[in-house]
């Protein structure tokens, strides 16, 4: 692959269709996993259920869909560097996603369990196709345009799931019963599953039209059997990635704490009291303004160093850790609610600049004809973050019977992803990553 020089940003068509995946699939964790699913379990499916309990349930059930895809990632990652195999095990993914979305409409009235079994399934199949997005980074464009490329998915993926994010809110706002304008009917979250579906499987057919396996192992007779020897043989000569293994090891802790903030923030902001309405409308403004920060994090990548950068993103992540904390403190709810807004600015302005550069970063440190196993590996640290954030903090809100002590651990995780991430040296990223089969 030919290499762009790294301020040129005209997209190929290759990376062009790759983002608009981002587009496509960011509909889902807005509105099913941040917002709307969340208000919906609390205040109709676990109608009745103390706060801090149904709060429990729902950092369990996040955890649990980390815990399983983490358990299968690694053995689907080493299947789909084979020729073909990416796209036709992304195509699975992405297919029982959007069928199990448009099941989750199913969901009635006091079935706790029926509605996180499928939320369950659903966040595996989302997060499973995800994996072999991000895997498919190195086949659309090249080391020196992965930052711009990465954060550009992430920008537009915010723009993205904003537009059906409107509709929703419209439904929402407009089946609101007289004087309940903290509530949700069960018909506007049936129709926001349904657009979440729709929007989801439009907009990933440029992926599927024009992104394909460009870096591939040869073929196997016996992918799954050998798929396992790779793993065993990687793990053994882990010192030959150590660089790409302290890596892991550090997004493990800080992606921990930033994922945590994603998936409970909601049923945060409700236990201190926060009307549904203001935490969707936060929500919504987090979406315009990570756009624009998005794209000056890919910028700023090309002036300074990647790893920098995500320095001062954790270092950011701190102080918003620190002030949630001491949110429910404040004795004024007029207080509360402009602290609650400062804090999502700053969210906004943070969240898709770690992520991107996490990405891009790693997919600089791996061998590009194996990026779909390496990024097994980033999946499985990721999701075993995704499982110990949230358990934790559901934990400590089920022990304590308030869920801001949970919050105040994720400045652990922070701290401690910070100084593994010192370990890493990106000049030691190994040979060979650029190679074609």
């Amino acid at each position: 692959m030919e290499k762009d020089q790294p301020r040129k940003r005209n997209l190929t068509p290759s990376e062009r269709a790759w983002i608009f995946y981002d587009v496509a699939n960011s509909s889902f964790i807005l509105i099913v996993v941040t917002t709307v699913m969340p208000i919906f379990f609390k205040d109709v499916v676990s109608k009745g259920v103390p706060p801090s309990i149904s709060t429990a349930h729902w950092g369990f059930a996040v955890s649990l869909s980390s815990l399983i895809l983490a358990v299968m990632a690694p053995l689907l990652g080493a299947l789909a560097d084979y020729r073909y195999m990416k796209k036709r095990l992304f195509t699975a993914f992405l297919t029982a996603g959007i069928g199990l979305t448009l099941l989750l409409m199913t969901v009635g009235r006091g079935e706790r369990l029926m509605c996180l079994f499928l939320f369950v399934v659903a966040k595996i199949a989302y997060s499973g196709a995800n994996l072999f997005y991000d895997a498919f980074i190195v086949d659309v464009t090249s080391k020196d345009r992965m930052d711009w490329v990465s954060s550009a998915g992430f920008a537009w993926g915010y723009i993205g799931g904003t537009l059906p994010f409107l509709g929703v809110i419209a439904i929402i706002f407009m089946t609101l019963p007289p004087g309940g304008r903290d509530a949700i009917s069960p018909a506007a979250v049936k129709a926001a599953f349904f657009i979440v579906a729709l929007w989801w499987g439009i907009f990933s057919l440029p992926m599927l039209r024009h992104v394909h396996q460009v870096h591939y192992l040869p073929d196997s007779k016996a992918p799954v059997r050998d798929g396992f020897l790779r793993l065993f043989t990687t793990l053994k000569e882990i010192s030959k990635y150590k660089n790409a293994f302290f890596f892991l090891f550090a997004y493990f802790f800080y992606i921990d704490g930033v994922d945590t903030v994603i998936t409970m923030a909601t049923v945060y902001g409700r236990d201190m009291g926060l009307g549904a309405g203001m935490l969707i409308l936060a929500v919504l403004m987090i979406q315009l303004v990570a756009f624009p920060f998005a794209l000056v994090y890919g910028r700023l990548a090309e002036r300074f160093s990647t790893k920098g950068l995500l320095f001062f993103a954790i270092f950011v992540y701190m102080v918003i850790t620190l002030l949630s904390f001491f949110l429910p403190l404040l004795p004024a709810m007029n207080l509360r609610i402009a602290l609650f807004w400062i804090l999502a600015f700053m969210v906004a302005a943070t969240q898709g600049g770690i992520q991107a550069l996490s990405r891009s970063f790693f997919g600089k440190l791996i061998p590009a004809v194996r990026s779909a196993e390496f990024f097994g590996f980033y999946n499985v640290f990721g999701k075993f973050a995704t499982i110990a954030g949230p358990f934790l903090m559901g934990l400590v809100s089920r022990l304590t019977g308030h869920s801001r002590y949970g919050v105040l651990s994720l400045l652990l995780l922070f701290a401690a992803g910070a100084v593994l991430l010192a370990r890493v040296t990106p000049a030691g990223a190994i040979k060979g990553a650029d190679n074609h089969a």
